[in-house]
């Protein structure tokens, strides 16, 4: 009896320990709303928490993606949407679109996720992408997600090489302060991808960044015998041509 009620406790404390670890691994300042059920923010675009379960009820405030929510209640709206009660702090509550928000608690909700990383946008690609593999660590989906951050980081390596070329053009630079690479090492746009724990690395010739292929690197020790794998070693056999100088 008691091991049955052991066991029992492990699974409902399980989702909890996820988004607990998720929660400290994005450096997360806020406290961890009071009671219910947690989950996550995923979905911005359908982040707007409501006074009542209705998409034109009064706006609260809208809330950003990874932010945690504890889910107290549910109803359903006329058109049939279904609507979260969620409790944000101590002082603030209402009513969220159920799309808006994954859990591992939640069935397929590791399959919605990683239907959001095909979006356009690099970097919204790469958030989705760190998000799932905090969230859901055991997901059979757990290779492909791996492969589409690598590929989602590479093009935004890509994209910050165009950007720091416009950026610090060599007239624009000081040529007696500090070495000019290291200029490139600080751009501002580099920092969201940092808390994102992606790095890139940086040839000083071409003044170009690489995706430093870490999670490549995760797939081919993780999952070898996956076809992902042999995607990842494709990309890994690519990056090891490019001089980092």
């Amino acid at each position: 009896m008691f091991r049955k009620k052991s066991n029992t406790l492990v699974v409902w404390l399980l989702p909890l320990v996820v988004l607990l670890s998720f929660a400290v691994g994005l450096g997360q300042k806020r406290r961890i709303p009071p009671g219910g059920h947690l989950a996550v923010v995923a979905d911005e675009r359908l982040a707007a928490l409501r006074a009542a379960p209705e998409p034109s009820s009064r706006l609260l405030r809208r809330l950003n993606r990874g932010r945690l929510v504890s889910i107290r209640g549910a109803s359903r709206s006329h058109e049939g949407l279904l609507f979260y009660h969620v409790v944000i702090n101590r002082h603030t509550s209402g009513w969220l679109q159920s799309e808006a928000i994954i859990s591992s608690a939640r069935p397929s909700d590791d399959q919605r996720l990683a239907h959001l990383i095909s979006g356009a946008d690099e970097f919204d690609r790469v958030a989705h992408a760190r998000m799932f593999l905090d969230v859901f660590p055991r997901s059979p989906l757990g290779p492909q997600v791996l492969l589409m951050l690598g590929e989602a980081a590479e093009d935004g390596a890509t994209k910050l090489s165009r950007e720091v070329e416009r950026r610090f053009e060599r007239r624009d630079l000081p040529t007696d302060a500090a070495p000019e690479f290291s200029y490139f090492l600080n751009y501002s746009g580099l920092d969201r991808y940092n808390r994102q724990r992606v790095t890139f690395t940086f040839d000083r010739a071409t003044k170009q960044f690489h995706y430093d292929g870490a999670a490549w690197r995760e797939l081919v020790q993780r999952y070898p015998n996956s076809s992902e794998a042999g995607e990842a070693r494709k990309h890994l056999e690519m990056l090891a041509t490019v001089g980092v100088r």
